[in-house]
């Protein structure tokens, strides 16, 4: 069993008198984590699945009465996808208010979903946690940083959803599979997606053009849409845990770009096979901007899993002056070259150092990368 990092800190926070909320995509493990969690407890748990229509009924339009029979003599309840639960926030409001010896677990595949709907109600009432798919730092810690180390090429072609993890061999097919049938299953049920075919173009080029700055005027002529309806579906696909956005840093350095984004994957698997490109490292023509995308998903992970309240940004010039990531920690300044290649001789643009003095500037590269993740 891998062991994931979030386990430790969501089992100090049950029956604390608040919900516990996951995030993440499915398929990234979040029913696992949980149902192996509550398998070392003396605690009886009852599980319920928002995907089941009876489920959905059973908890929509609920009263406290009708919850403490569901719950029976259960301590623990674990709502997965409560998402697709109508009402699920006051349904959790009545947990925490009124059936205070129960432990409620809700886990969400959508945060534009489930978010809207338990943040009223649960004001001051839940911990909330993001769940990504398996980390470097997980995997080095169940067989060993060596081990991790040989498998970064691998990891980069075929990400780290659980199950393309475990089962070998079976990588492109399963990625396939996960990436047409479940990653987007909730997008697709909404109803501000009304055209899938254009999601699909979007995420295509989003895809060929990690690592550079997007444009969403110029996304909008590539894929036949208009702008608005392309920032609209790229914040539906952050808030589904698909892909995230990066913002230019500016700070009112003279020539600095001031409204740029770019658009990374939270898995390097899921955008190979938006793209159906496995070709191993040593014969790709991207793998500068994958190993990009790999090294800054994983510090994202490394930083959220440590509670690290960090805003990370990418730094450019009108002169396309560069730097990959920028992180910024209070006051505080670190900024990072991701490098494949041999480092050499890498300096950090003047422009930037000269202008934010007592940065810490970092080259990640594959012979370091546990330094940054790890």
């Amino acid at each position: 069993m891998i062991k994931r990092i979030l386990q430790g800190s969501i089992e100090t926070s049950l029956f604390k008198g608040k919900a516990i909320i996951i995030y993440g995509s499915r398929q990234c493990g979040k029913s696992t984590l949980i149902e192996n969690m509550l398998h070392g407890h003396k605690e009886k748990w009852l599980y319920l699945n928002g995907d089941e229509a009876d489920v959905r009924e059973m908890l929509s339009n609920t009263t406290s009465a009708r919850l403490r029979t569901i719950a029976d003599n259960h301590s623990i309840v674990f709502i997965d996808e409560a998402q697709r639960i109508p009402g699920i926030g006051i349904t959790l409001k009545l947990f925490t208010d009124q059936l205070k010896k129960i432990q409620v677990i809700a886990t969400g595949s959508s945060a534009f979903e489930l978010s809207g709907k338990i943040h009223e109600p649960l004001t001051g009432r839940k911990y909330e946690f993001m769940l990504y798919p398996l980390s470097f730092s997980e995997m080095a810690a169940h067989h060993g940083l060596l081990e991790e180390k040989r498998l970064i090429e691998h990891r980069m072609v075929y990400g780290y959803y659980p199950e393309i993890v475990t089962k070998e061999g079976e990588e492109e097919k399963l990625l396939k599979l996960l990436a047409n049938s479940y990653l987007y299953k909730d997008l697709l049920m909404l109803e501000q997606i009304k055209k899938p075919v254009l999601l699909e173009k979007l995420l295509k080029a989003l895809a060929l053009q990690v690592g550079s700055e997007v444009s969403y005027h110029e996304l909008a002529q590539t894929v036949g849409a208009d702008k608005e309806t392309i920032e609209k579906y790229i914040d539906l696909l952050e808030k589904s845990f698909v892909v995230f956005r990066l913002p230019a840093l500016n700070r009112n350095v003279r020539n600095e770009i001031k409204k740029g984004k770019k658009v990374y994957f939270f898995d390097c698997g899921i955008r190979n096979a938006i793209i159906n490109d496995f070709t191993r490292i040593g014969s790709r023509t991207d793998t500068g901007a994958l190993w990009e995308n790999f090294v800054i998903a994983e510090r994202m992970k490394y930083l959220k899993y440590k509670e690290i309240d960090a805003s990370l940004y990418f730094w450019r010039t009108t002169q396309q002056q560069e730097i990959d990531l920028v992180e910024a920690t209070g006051k505080k300044l670190k900024a990072y070259e991701c490098k494949w290649g041999k480092i050499g001789k890498t300096k950090f643009p003047l422009t930037f150092t000269a202008n934010y003095p007592g940065t810490e500037t970092n080259i990640i590269s594959p012979g370091n990368l546990e330094d940054f993740i790890y």
